[in-house]
C-alpha cells in the first residue's frame, strides 16, 4: 500500500496543476531569498555617509596633500558649487578640494567631497572641461556609486555583521574600504556611463560647452599614450575611445549655450602640465603617503569571522578589526602595485583643508560670467 501511495503521488506531481504548482513554490523560494538578502544588506544613512565620505577624504589629503592657495580653491568652489545645486542632491555639504600632485586625477568621496589635482587643473585648458570633470565626479556621489557598492559588499558585511556598539570605529573601518575604491577608480562601467551622461548634463545646465569633458579625455589619451598600466584619472574606465564617442554623441544632443570661459580659467590656473614620464613619483614602501607621514605600508586586517544571518544597520555597529588605525589603511605605494605614474604621484606635505567662503550672491555673479 505504501509504494501505490508514493507511485499515486509521482503521477499527481507529473500533471499539470502540479506543475503550476511547483513553479509557484519555486518563484516564493526566490522571493524568500530575495527577501533575506535585502535583509542582510548593509543600509548606509545620510549622516553616515557624510562620516564616511569626511574619513575617505581625510586618507585623500594625507596621501596627496592640499594645494595651500585660497584663490584657487575659491575659483574650483565656485564652478563645483553651480554644478552642485544643478543636482540631483544640492543639500550636501559639498566641498571641493585641490589636491597637491602634478598626478593628473580625480576623486569623489561619499558625502560630497570632490578631489581634483593640480595636475589635472594644469591639463584642463578651459572652464567648460573643468566643469565636466567636476560634474562627472559629482555625479559618483549623487548616484551613490561608492556607497552603493559598499551596501553590496560581501565583506564589509561580514564585518558589519560582526559589531555591536562602537559606531565610531566601524565608520572608521568602513571607510578604509571605501578609500580603496576611490583610490582606485574601483566603478563599475554601467557608473563610469551614468556619470559621463549626468556630468554632460550639468554642465549643459550652466551653459558650459557639454563637450569640455570629451576635449579633456582626448588630450589625456594623447598624453598617455604608451601607458600599460592601469593610471591615474579613468584608469579603470571603459575604453577611451569608446567613452569620448558616447560623451560627444550626448553633447551633441544638448541645446543651449557653449560657453568656454578658457580666459577666466587661464587668469587663475596658471600651473603648466607635467609630462607623464616626470612626474615625480612616492617612494616605495611609504604607503604612497605625503611626505612626512607616520603610516605603516602593508598593514593588514583581521578576516571577520562567518556573521549569524541577521538584517543590520550602521547605527548598531562596533570596531571588528582589532588595533586598526586610520593611517594604517592607507594603501601600499602604487609603484609596489605595478600601476601608472599619475596613481603613484608624490603628494605634498600639507594636508589640511583650505576654508574659503561664497554667498549666494558671489555665486550669483560668477554665474554671469559664463558667456
Amino acid at each position: 500500500m505504501k509504494r501505490m501511495l508514493i507511485a499515486v503521488g509521482i503521477v499527481a506531481l507529473a500533471h499539470p496543476a502540479a506543475a503550476q504548482l511547483g513553479g509557484v513554490l519555486g518563484k516564493a523560494q526566490k522571493g524568500l531569498k530575495r527577501a533575506q538578502q535585502a535583509q542582510d544588506r548593509l543600509v548606509v544613512s545620510q549622516a553616515e555617509e557624510e562620516e564616511i565620505g569626511a574619513d575617505v577624504s581625510a586618507k585623500i589629503r594625507q596621501r596627496f596633500g592640499v594645494v595651500q592657495d585660497r584663490g584657487v580653491h575659491t575659483y574650483v568652489t565656485e564652478v563645483g558649487l553651480l554644478l552642485a545645486h544643478e543636482s540631483s542632491r544640492p543639500g550636501l555639504p559639498w566641498k571641493f578640494i585641490v589636491l597637491d600632485t602634478d598626478g593628473v586625477n580625480a576623486f569623489a568621496s561619499p558625502g560630497g567631497y570632490i578631489h581634483i589635482t593640480k595636475g589635472a587643473l594644469a591639463l584642463i585648458r578651459n572652464e567648460a572641461e573643468l566643469a565636466g570633470v567636476l560634474g562627472h565626479e559629482i555625479t559618483h556621489v549623487t548616484e551613490k556609486h561608492t556607497i552603493n557598492a559598499i551596501e553590496k559588499n560581501k565583506l564589509v558585511q561580514l564585518g558589519a555583521d560582526k559589531a555591536g556598539g562602537n559606531k565610531g570605529a566601524v565608520i572608521s573601518a568602513i571607510a578604509g574600504r571605501a578609500y580603496e575604491m576611490v583610490i582606485e577608480n574601483s566603478f563599475d562601467r554601467a557608473d563610469e556611463r551614468e556619470a559621463d551622461a549626468k556630468g554632460v548634463r550639468l554642465a549643459a545646465k550652466l551653459g558650459y560647452a557639454p563637450e569640455g569633458l570629451a576635449d579633456f579625455l582626448s588630450r589625456l589619451a594623447d598624453r598617455n599614450k604608451g601607458q600599460s598600466e592601469r593610471n591615474g584619472l579613468f584608469a579603470s574606465h571603459p575604453e577611451t575611445k569608446e567613452r569620448i564617442s558616447a560623451i560627444r554623441g550626448e553633447a551633441a544632443g544638448l541645446g543651449g549655450k557653449r560657453a568656454l570661459v578658457a580666459a577666466r580659467y587661464a587668469s587663475t590656473i596658471t600651473w603648466e602640465p607635467t609630462d607623464i614620464t616626470e612626474v615625480p613619483q612616492a617612494t616605495a614602501g611609504a604607503a604612497g603617503l605625503a611626505e612626512g607621514s607616520s603610516a605603516r605600508a602593508g598593514t593588514q586586517t583581521e578576516k571577520p569571522a562567518e556573521p549569524k544571518k541577521k538584517g543590520f544597520g550602521l547605527s548598531a555597529l562596533k570596531k571588528t578589526v582589532a588595533g586598526e588605525s586610520q593611517s594604517a589603511q592607507v594603501s601600499a605605494s602604487g609603484g609596489a602595485r605595478g600601476v601608472g605614474p599619475d596613481r603613484n604621484a608624490k603628494g605634498g606635505p600639507n594636508p589640511s583643508l583650505v576654508t574659503v567662503t561664497i554667498t549666494s550672491a558671489d555665486l550669483a555673479a560668477f554665474r554671469k560670467g559664463i558667456a
